[in-house]
């Protein structure tokens, strides 16, 4: 009972490029700091609501008691309530701290998302995983600046400047919240697919620094003089290679190793799925005449 359960789980589990467990122990803890970071700044925003902006200071209480005879209500004349200076001064400061933290969590909220992305198919959570930096920055900062714009006890120039710096920090928390390109399941597997179908293996070569990994070490982007590390695809994710590089025929014929004919057809499949594309079909390499396969992969049945 218990191997048929697990036969069970592995079938309904979803196919498609794994992080490895260093990865995603990694991308975990990221996580957790970005939301530590994130409820910080929020809890910083509160402060600021429901303590500092309600701050204020009575002048020109000698002021005399008046009537007004149309409504009977007496009222100081000569009191005005005013936004004092050291609050003025901390609001500007608790407004650099929210921003640092808004950033800082949208950092590491990214990082997290390159060791272990989200799945393209899955439309809602891929857009929330990764523009959650995004919607924490206007979270943690629309409330508290529309509240200093209507905040009736700072002067005009408290209110400009604590305004004017509000608005700015929160559009770069948000821009830099925003993944322009995050990637995907799909967007790795595709990469892995096609390093199997080329090499017979999932086997790639990197360097420290780049973004990219290669099909083999003779090629003169890894001949740098830096240390060369092999280990697979989700390896050379987990050490900050996010991609494929898209040079990879020229790099099979500088390494004497064979070449697909459909390499350009390959290539704009990949491009394709990394620029968000669906139901794109990762072409199999096509082999020219008396060119031994690396590896011969089958087409999976059809799901019943």
């Amino acid at each position: 009972m218990v191997a048929e359960s697990d036969e069970q789980a592995v079938e309904t589990e979803a196919p498609g490029w794994k992080p490895t467990p260093e990865a995603k122990k990694k991308a975990t803890t990221f996580r957790w700091i970005a939301v530590a970071l994130w409820v910080v700044a929020i809890v910083g925003e509160a402060v600021g609501i429901f303590w500092l902006l309600r701050q204020r200071v009575y002048v020109g209480e000698e002021g005399t008691f008046t009537r007004d005879p149309e409504t009977g209500l007496v009222s100081e004349s000569g009191v005005t309530a005013i936004f004092p200076q050291w609050a003025f001064i901390s609001l500007l400061v608790l407004l650099v701290v929210i921003a640092a933290l808004s950033i800082t969590g949208s950092v590491l909220w990214k990082k997290a998302n390159r060791l272990d992305p989200a799945r393209k198919s899955d439309k809602a959570r891929f857009f929330v995983q990764n523009q959650l930096g995004a919607i924490i920055a206007i979270i943690a900062f629309l409330p508290l600046v529309i509240l200093i714009f209507l905040n009736k006890d700072m002067d005009k120039g408290q209110k400009a400047t604590a305004g004017i710096v509000g608005v700015a920090l929160a559009l770069l928390a948000t821009y830099i919240g925003i993944d322009f390109a995050p990637a995907s399941v799909e967007q790795y597997t595709a990469d892995q697919s096609t390093v199997v179908m080329l090499l017979g293996k999932d086997q790639v070569v990197w360097v420290d620094g780049g973004k990219v990994y290669h099909v083999c070490d003779e090629v003169p982007d890894v001949q740098t003089g830096s240390e060369i590390r092999t280990g697979t695809t989700a390896e050379a994710i987990e050490a900050g290679k996010t991609r494929l590089t898209l040079e990879f025929a020229s790099e099979l014929k500088k390494c004497g190793l064979p070449v697909p004919e459909n390499s350009a057809e390959i290539v704009s499949a990949i491009r394709e799925i990394r620029d968000g594309a669906t139901g794109v079909v990762l072409p199999a390499p096509v082999w020219g005449e008396g060119v031994t396969p690396p590896i011969v992969v089958k087409d999976a049945a059809p799901a019943n």
